[in-house]
């Protein structure tokens, strides 16, 4: 994980709609920047509606949600329409920005190896510094983890 006293990586990836989206553009709010495995998955799907959930208490908090994982646009805008997301949903297919947050690790599952997503979020303050980074969440809990950070 990046160090908290960080700047935050800039970055700029598309959304479920295709639109470009960069950390930048969120400037002057705080950031719970999520990195999930995979969209319609029962833990990320559990997280994404814990997360949803609790987005207007995140919005008088003067936070967004942003989430970010390695599927496509399309795949997130069947999740975000089907579950009724009303946050960010960012496509990062090239795995860029799950490598610049070192998110993107070596996974162990039955035995096999493979690279893959670890579940992690990072809140970024108003001025895009990095002040939490929790490794290995719960999909369960991370939404409420969040909402005390803040």
């Amino acid at each position: 994980m990046l160090p908290v006293g960080t700047q935050a990586p800039d970055f700029t990836l598309p959304d479920k709609d295709g639109n470009s989206v960069s950390l930048s553009d969120f400037r002057g709010k705080k950031v719970i920047l999520y990195f999930y495995p995979r969209d319609n998955t029962p833990g990320c799907t559990r997280q994404a509606c814990a997360f949803a959930k609790a987005n207007q208490e995140f919005a008088d908090k003067n936070a967004v949600v942003i989430g970010v994982s390695k599927d496509s646009a399309a795949s997130h805008q069947k999740f975000a329409a089907k579950y009724e997301l009303p946050f960010v949903l960012l496509s990062d297919t090239e795995t860029a920005v799950l490598q610049l947050y070192d998110v993107w690790k070596e996974k162990k599952l039955y035995g096999k190896v493979s690279m893959g997503v670890v579940r992690s979020t990072y809140l970024i303050d108003e001025n895009g510094v990095i002040a939490a980074a929790l490794p290995k969440v719960k999909p369960d809990e991370n939404a409420a983890q969040m909402l005390a950070l803040l």
